[in-house]
Parts: C-alpha cells; sequence; structure tokens
C-alpha cells in the first residue's frame, strides 16, 4: 500500500508542476497569450518611434534621476528631470493624424546614361483642418532627399520638383515618399509612408548600325540548311516525280524536255537567330569603363536584330535576359553588374551553345583581358555551323579585326566604332 500511495503522490506532484508550468508560460492561458500579442503589436509603433538618441537620453535620464535620489545630489536630479521633460515636449510633436495626399510622379520612367530625370511630388491637405509644417522624405536609391512642407490649408497643396543623378547605368529605386513628423532634437521620429516605390531604368548608350549587321545576317527568310524538303523557299534541284508528290511543284519545261516529268525539291531553311554573350565577369575587363563599353556595345547589336525582326538570345553568366522586345533588353542591361565569382568566356560559351543550339551567328563580348587561348577554347565550345564573332572592347584602342582559326576577332576602342567594326566582317 506504501508503494501505491508513494505513485499516487509522485502523479499528483507531476500534475500540479505541469499546471503551474502552462500557468506560467501562457500555455494554459490562451487569452493571456493573445492579449500579450495585442499588446506588443500596439507597443511596436510607438516604441520605433523612439531614435538611437532618444533611447540614449531616456536611459541618462533614469540612470540620473535613480543616482541623484539614492545619493542625494540635486545637480543629477535636475539632470534627469530635464530629460525626461525633452521627452515629454518631443511626444507633443510627434502626436497627431496626417491627413495628407501624396503623389509621386517621374516625368520618364526610362532615361539614357546622362539624359536628365526629373520628378516632382504633389501633397495636398484632405482634412479639414490645417497642417502643422512637416518635412517629407524620398529615398533615391542609396540617398534620399528631403523637403520642408509648410503649412497647408485644407485642400492646399504643395508642390516639389527633384532630379535623379543618371551618371551612371543602373535601376534606380525611388521612393516610397514618406512624411517625418518629429521634435527639433531628434529624440522622436515617426515616419508614415504614402506611395509605393518607383523604378528608373538608366539605359546604356547604343549606337545604330543600320546597314552592318547584312554581312553575317543576310537572309531575312533564314539560312539554307542540309536538310532536303518538298516545299520550302531555298530552291536545291529536281529530281522525278513520284506519286504523291504535290503537282504545284511540278517544273514544266524541264518535263517537256525530258518527257519525265519532274519536280522542285529545296533545302529546308532556318530562321536567322542571333545570340549575344556578355561577358559579366571581373576578370575578362581591366576596368569599369570595359564593362560599360561591352555593355553599350551588346545593347546595340540586340537592338539592331530586333529593328530586323530577328530572332535574339542574350546571355550572361548564369542567366538569359528577356529580348522580346528592345525596351525588355534595355530594362534587363540596366542592372547588369559585373561579378568577381562569375565564370570564364569560356564557360559563357558552352552555356550559349547549350542554351541556343539554332543559332546561326553568336557573338562574344567581352573586354580587354580576355586571351587568343581563351577565345580559341571558347569558339570551339559552339555548335559546328554557328558562325562566331569576338567583340573586343578595349576604350581607346584602334579599330582592328584579326583572324583565330575560324574566329572572327574586332577591337573597338570606342561605342561609335561598332557599325565600322562590323562592315570589315561583312567584307571578309
Amino acid at each position: 500500500m506504501s508503494a501505491v500511495a508513494s505513485g499516487v503522490t509522485d502523479a499528483l506532484t507531476r500534475m500540479r508542476q505541469s499546471r503551474a508550468s502552462a500557468w506560467w508560460t501562457g500555455t494554459g492561458r490562451p487569452w493571456v497569450s493573445a492579449r500579450a500579442k495585442t499588446a506588443g503589436a500596439v507597443a511596436a509603433p510607438v516604441l520605433g518611434t523612439v531614435s538611437g538618441f532618444g533611447w540614449g537620453v531616456l536611459l541618462a535620464g533614469v540612470a540620473a534621476g535613480i543616482a541623484g535620489l539614492s545619493f542625494g545630489w540635486l545637480e543629477l536630479v535636475v539632470v534627469a528631470a530635464v530629460c525626461l521633460a525633452a521627452l515629454l515636449v518631443a511626444v507633443g510633436f510627434a502626436l497627431g493624424r496626417s491627413s495628407f495626399r501624396i503623389g509621386l510622379d517621374l516625368a520618364a520612367n526610362r532615361v539614357v546614361v546622362g539624359e536628365q530625370a526629373v520628378g516632382r511630388i504633389t501633397v495636398g491637405n484632405a482634412g479639414t483642418r490645417s497642417t502643422l509644417p512637416a518635412r517629407i522624405e524620398l529615398p533615391v536609391g542609396s540617398s534620399f532627399a528631403s523637403f520642408h512642407l509648410p503649412r497647408l490649408a485644407p485642400g492646399a497643396e504643395h508642390d516639389d520638383l527633384f532630379g535623379v543623378p543618371t551618371s551612371r547605368r543602373s535601376v534606380i529605386v525611388v521612393g516610397p515618399v514618406r512624411s517625418v513628423r518629429g521634435d527639433p532634437l531628434g529624440l522622436l521620429r515617426r515616419e508614415v509612408r504614402w506611395t509605393d516605390p518607383v523604378e528608373l531604368y538608366v539605359h546604356p548608350r547604343t549606337v545604330s548600325l543600320e546597314g552592318s549587321s547584312s554581312g553575317f545576317l543576310k537572309d531575312l527568310e533564314g539560312l539554307p540548311s542540309t536538310d532536303l524538303s518538298n516545299n520550302d523557299v531555298s530552291f536545291h534541284a529536281l529530281r522525278e516525280y513520284v506519286p504523291g508528290d504535290d503537282r504545284r511543284y511540278i517544273h514544266w519545261k524541264t518535263s517537256a524536255r525530258t518527257g519525265t516529268l519532274m519536280v522542285r525539291q529545296f533545302e529546308e531553311t532556318r530562321r536567322s537567330h542571333l545570340a549575344i554573350a556578355l561577358s559579366t565577369s571581373l576578370s575578362d575587363y581591366l576596368d569599369e569603363e570595359e564593362f560599360e563599353l561591352a555593355v553599350s556595345s551588346c545593347g546595340s547589336l540586340g537592338l539592331q536584330a530586333l529593328r530586323e525582326e530577328r530572332d535574339v538570345t542574350v546571355l550572361v553568366q548564369g542567366a538569359t535576359l528577356h529580348s522580346e522586345t528592345g525596351r525588355r533588353l534595355l530594362d534587363d542591361l540596366s542592372g547588369v553588374e559585373a561579378d568577381a565569382k562569375r565564370d570564364t568566356i569560356v564557360q559563357l560559351a558552352k552555356a550559349t551553345g547549350q542554351a541556343v543550339p539554332g543559332a546561326s551567328v553568336a557573338v562574344l563580348v567581352f573586354g580587354g583581358h580576355v586571351s587568343p587561348a581563351e577565345l580559341q577554347a571558347a569558339s570551339v565550345q559552339l555548335p559546328l555551323g554557328v558562325r562566331v564573332i569576338a567583340v573586343s572592347c578595349v576604350p581607346g584602342a584602334e579599330v582592328r579585326r584579326r583572324q583565330i582559326g575560324d574566329l572572327a576577332v574586332l577591337t573597338i576602342g570606342q561605342l561609335a566604332e561598332l557599325p565600322a567594326a562590323l562592315r570589315r566582317v561583312s567584307r571578309a
């Protein structure tokens, strides 16, 4: 009986401990957990308005108050009172509701490097009372612009113009616009977001290649292959008629001369397809200027092929860019960046051959750090029958063309020289 009583006592003890644990942890009180979450959700935005400087003033005031009362130092008590008074005054600046109506408008969402990009912020008072002066902040990329908003009467509007630097190709996120209320000392800072961010695409410079690309993209209808067909546009030869042939392709003059029905036979053609492989490996470039020239050359080649309504595929290490339209291609090129961890030009050529096995022309675009041995190794990674052209971008270099096996290598020193360099390929 003593063993049974001991077992019952142990079970009751474990039950009490389990209930106590559930009480203190909140698992036995779901209403306590829900209230704690609600209190946290309410307190988070309130505590978030206190700046780092504000927390420092609060801690200094509390510490000074405790030390002053403990040791009887009146000076520390005064310091504590001043700190707490400053925080109370700051609360008055942060309180209140904002009834703004704010709009963000860019004159153009796409500009070329160096072009002026201008935007406007419009702020209106949508309330029935006048608004206090406030500050409007606008993040622009990694920095932000600040505008002073004066007192606005009900229904009044105020607008500010701003410019966005476009000296470098990039995708700049403008916004969101936020209003900031706080005290002059910066103890409290209350932000309210009013708009969504807007992307500004700074496109690379491009040059027209009209008339320059005909040398390596000759056939508007396609390039002939070795596969024979009974119905295409590239005539190959005549053969004897067999039952089932389309009578529309009977060559009557030859049939009358030979006394045997003869039909036309054709070579199947494939659509001209341009594959452009842009290297984004830092090891292939001497400096940033070379990389920017390569990006501009890639964009110029892609735009010209799209104007001629040809199929285009643009690749970089690890990604295929959108090339359905010129705008989408330039948008993607705006965000392309060089990276030290990218694959080599040889691996990029291999990926291009695998991604676009039916390409008729492949163009490799890179900087001045690629050796002839690497170019030779890259060219053999592309399928047989694909014409390969390499474009080496070296700012300040003279336009020249050299041959490495079957690979034509063009060197350009500036973007305006690209059409002349392509004409050299055309004459080859």
